[in-house]
């Protein structure tokens, strides 16, 4: 009696290792290309080679590049791992870069090497979740995808530890150090195996055309996201810039950034043991709440309890949001999540943009007793709790239909 062979895999990678190269993915996109610049910029304020103007400038390319990341990361539809691989890479390149940049083109170049981390960065998210996703679907392992967005708390935490502890550093060592971590971390999810193709090719499984309540549930979806792109946007460019404002000595505002990273990497895990049966409706909704409630401490006392207490807040909630709300994004679009997962990056991006575009509008003076950071945090908190609300109503999937292919 003879047995067939069993069917091959198209993947020889367990699952364990396909969430740790996400979790790396991520850590190494956002810890290091997204963020990096946050814990830096008052050191390099400090070393008297960065104005305040330029470091708006410097935020506000990054952030455009990632708008522009998240406009054009549905390339990568039929082939995420492989815009995983290529997004990492530019990360590190262009970390490393800044480290070698100074004098007169200091403001311009690191503007456009911003840029470029900016747009690498929101490829690598997308693909790393459409990637990662998927695969762990494929494996009958779904509940492990939350596990890859620690990832982002973990890189941020990193970074800024690195930051703080090596705080009494030139800013360009810093950099010098992130890039050489960056680059590593590419190299390992580079070398790890890893499926051909998460996404079912053209004649497998194909979305049928969308409904009209399907697609307006989308743009809401879209909206919340975008909201919560403008509700997060402030604490985390300004935190450490504000904190050093009460306290010059990097070791005490340094700080305040870790603890952002350790919170997000940290409510990401608890979340994923606990709250894995929730509708992601639902949990998108409570962090989106308590962020809000993380946003209108500040506007209460201007101490470095409230900021840190800010920090664990935004910090605690705005990856478990972030995790939500692809994984809702998956569970529209099963068959190839990618354009969805764009577009809601897309918005995200737009919202912050807008955070630090109203701040600058409002200028230096003050309103009713209140600055632009405490306008800003005040419009967030109103826009967080609107948008929690809405989004705790109602926890039931919006309705789908996958049909065959002929």
């Amino acid at each position: 009696m003879t047995h067939d062979p069993p069917p091959p895999t198209s993947s020889p990678a367990p699952p364990g290792l396909t969430v740790a190269s996400g979790i790396l993915a991520l850590a190494v996109a956002m810890g290091v290309g997204r963020f990096a610049f946050t814990p830096l910029m008052p050191l390099m304020m400090r070393d008297g080679t960065l104005s305040a103007a330029d470091g708006a400038l410097w935020a506000a390319a990054n952030y455009g590049g990632y708008l522009a990341g998240a406009l054009t990361a549905s390339w990568f539809s039929g082939a995420p791992r492989r815009g995983v691989q290529l997004s990492l890479t530019g990360v590190a390149l262009a970390t490393l870069a800044m480290a070698c940049i100074g004098g007169e083109s200091l403001a311009l170049l690191g503007a456009v090497l911003r840029a470029a981390a900016g747009v690498f960065s929101a490829w690598a998210l997308v693909c790393a979740s459409s990637w990662c996703l998927a695969e762990l679907a494929r494996r009958h392992v779904p509940q492990l995808g939350a596990w890859i967005y620690t990832g982002v708390g973990l890189g941020i935490a990193l970074a800024g530890a690195l930051a703080w502890l090596g705080g009494q550093q030139p800013a360009s060592r810093l950099w010098l150090e992130l890039g050489l971590a960056a680059a590593a971390g590419a190299l390992f999810v580079g070398l790890a195996p890893g499926s051909r193709s998460s996404i079912p090719g053209p004649a497998a499984h194909r979305p049928a055309p969308a409904a009209p309540g399907r697609q307006r549930g989308h743009l809401e979806l879209m909206l919340c996201y975008g909201t919560f792109g403008f509700g997060y946007i402030v604490p985390a460019t300004f935190l450490p810039a504000m904190a050093r404002q009460l306290v010059s000595d990097p070791l005490v505002f340094g700080l305040t950034w870790p603890l952002f990273g350790l919170a997000a990497a940290l409510s990401v895990a608890l979340a994923a043991r606990w709250l894995s049966a929730w509708p992601r409706r639902r949990v998108w909704a409570l962090a989106q709440g308590i962020m809000a409630f993380g946003t209108a401490l500040p506007l209460a006392a201007q101490s470095l309890w409230t900021l840190a207490a800010s920090a664990v807040l935004v910090g605690g909630t705005f990856m478990v949001a972030t995790m939500a709300g692809l994984q809702l994004a998956r569970e529209q679009l099963p068959a190839n999540p990618t354009p969805l997962l764009a577009r809601m990056t897309v918005a995200f991006a737009a919202g912050q943009i807008a955070g630090p575009l109203f701040v600058r509008l409002l200028g230096p003076g003050s309103w009713a007793g209140w600055d632009a950071l405490a306008w800003a945090n005040a419009v967030s908190t109103v826009l967080l709790a609107l948008t929690a609300a809405w989004l705790w109503r109602d926890p039931r999937p919006l309705p789908f239909t996958l049909r065959q292919a002929p």
